[in-house]
């Protein structure tokens, strides 16, 4: 309240308003059609390619999530008002469809017709319900028939799109769909699985190390909605975080998140990693890093960009011979502005390199402390290797999961964190998914299902004890055991005489 003389103290990092499902200009959302999905930004007078159809996000703006649009003539796209369906009263049905034939003669509409229709801009809508009209055996159809019949016209000739905030489940099901080879063939049910197992919530203190473009580690960070800390290892150049970038993340959720090469936690585990070795690096490899780590943030946008160009390439060109303005302005003071940009884009590099050092200076920090709350690995590399090095850095009684998409390269990681020790509780699972279509009479397992989701290990660290065992102290076995396990003398003799 104003005039209550009271400063506010630093406050943490704030989740997004709950109460905010408008959708604003510059906004990550999800496109949706069916079972299909998208994900894009929200930019004004950006072309959209979506199921063929191209249109404009524009009068998305300042609309709720969750909103059906219905795209028009121009591309805009306009809210769809919903209609009252006709009750099943109200249908004329027949009783089965022993007398339908499929003889393509049904239809008294042509494909030029239609094609009219569509030219004269009449909406999908109007498109169907005239599709019935001139059916001659729709109303013979039974009920459920006459459903699917009109389910597969409006999926065809209705254009219609809804816009859905991007969330987990909404991404790893789009992730499956489109590209499951970029996330490693994680089902979404698995993804869920990991970071119930991972024990993955607020104010922990997570390490993470996947090479599934992002997605579990944009997982975690909406689990932990932006308190805590997560140490992100990397291999190569940079992270990639393409699908970490469409949830649409404030700046406050980046605070806590941390990278560090994978390179270099060797040297970090043997106690002779220094800051001298990030500043040489820095010179030759640092720009590098963070150049990569932008561009696979926009891949996806520049593949969509892509789809768009060359679906429509006449609309682009008006921006294309507008940047090709710019760029011809003032060919005068051609010299003396290109010298001042790569100043500036020195200057700028050198900042964002010294802010990288930074920021892995301070992961660094985080784990030579060596009391992580947690490890998840879901990456295309052989576990082994990372589990047995990241392991070091976990506390003891904390979760750790690791994901892999074949079973036999965490069959070799059971059997080595056995002979290990310091882990307890180790479990290698993999989920069962089947999908159920649940509609009124007509609710059952649908026919399709995925085979495979991955395989899980996941288990508990705890503190191993360095003393050497003496076989007088062992509680749990008996001298009668011990004499048991031993051969008699007879059959010792007998072995030996039979050798030789």
């Amino acid at each position: 309240m104003e005039g209550s003389g009271e400063e506010p103290g630093p406050q943490p990092p704030q989740p997004p308003q709950l109460g905010d499902h408008r959708i604003r200009d510059g906004d990550f959302v999800v496109l949706k059609r069916e079972d299909v999905f998208k994900a894009v930004q929200v930019q004004r007078r950006k072309k959209v390619t979506f199921e063929k159809q191209w249109f404009y996000l524009d009068n998305a703006i300042g609309h709720s999530y969750g909103t059906t649009f219905e795209v028009t003539s121009g591309g805009s796209l306009q809210p769809k008002k919903k209609k009252e369906e006709p009750t099943s009263e109200t249908k004329e049905a027949g009783i089965d469809n022993r007398n339908i034939i499929d003889d393509g003669k049904s239809q008294k509409l042509t494909q030029d017709d239609i094609k009219a229709l569509k030219d004269k801009g009449i909406k999908g809508e109007e498109i169907v319900q005239q599709l019935i009209e001139n059916s001659t055996t729709f109303r013979d159809k039974t009920e459920f028939a006459q459903d699917k019949y009109i389910k597969k016209k409006k999926k065809k000739y209705e254009a219609v799109v809804t816009v859905v905030k991007p969330s987990t489940r909404i991404l790893s099901v789009m992730y499956y769909a489109r590209e499951p080879g970029k996330i490693n063939h994680m089902r979404y049910d698995t993804l869920a699985q990991m970071l119930t197992l991972g024990n993955i919530r607020a104010g922990n203190k997570m390490i993470v190390m996947e090479t599934c473009a992002g997605l579990v580690l944009g997982a975690m960070m909406e689990r932990m909605g932006g308190f805590g800390s997560i140490i992100q290892l990397y291999p190569g150049g940079g992270p990639v975080r393409a699908a970490t970038a469409c949830f649409g993340f404030p700046k406050s959720f980046l605070s806590g998140l941390y990278e560090f090469p994978l390179n270099k936690v060797d040297s970090l585990l043997n106690g002779t990693f220094s800051s001298e070795m990030l500043s040489s690096e820095s010179k030759g490899s640092a720009s590098v890093e963070e150049s990569n780590g932008i561009t696979e943030e926009k891949q996806a946008s520049e593949q969509e960009n892509e789809d768009s160009m060359a679906e429509a390439p006449e609309s682009t060109l008006p921006e294309e011979q507008e940047t090709m303005e710019i760029v011809s302005e003032d060919p005068e003071d051609k010299d003396p502005k290109e010298r001042g940009s790569k100043k500036d884009y020195i200057q700028e590099k050198q900042r964002r390199q010294e802010e990288q050092r930074k920021r892995h200076l301070e992961a660094a920090a985080l784990l030579n402390e060596r009391n992580a709350d947690g490890l998840i690995v879901a990456s295309r590399f052989h576990p082994i290797p990372l589990l047995m090095s990241l392991l070091d850095f976990v506390a003891p009684s904390r979760p750790f999961v690791v994901y892999c998409q074949y079973k036999e390269p965490l069959l070799e990681c059971y059997t080595k964190l056995r002979e290990r020790g310091g882990v307890i509780n180790l479990r290698l699972s993999e989920t069962w998914l089947r999908n159920y279509q649940v509609l009124p009479d007509r609710s059952h397992p649908k026919l399709l299902m995925s085979g495979g989701g991955g395989y899980l290990l996941s288990g508990f660290t705890v503190a191993m004890d360095n003393v050497k065992t003496d076989t007088s102290l062992k509680p749990n076995v008996s001298t009668l055991e011990l004499k048991n396990t031993e051969e008699p003398a007879a059959k010792k003799r007998k072995c030996l005489e039979s050798d030789s």
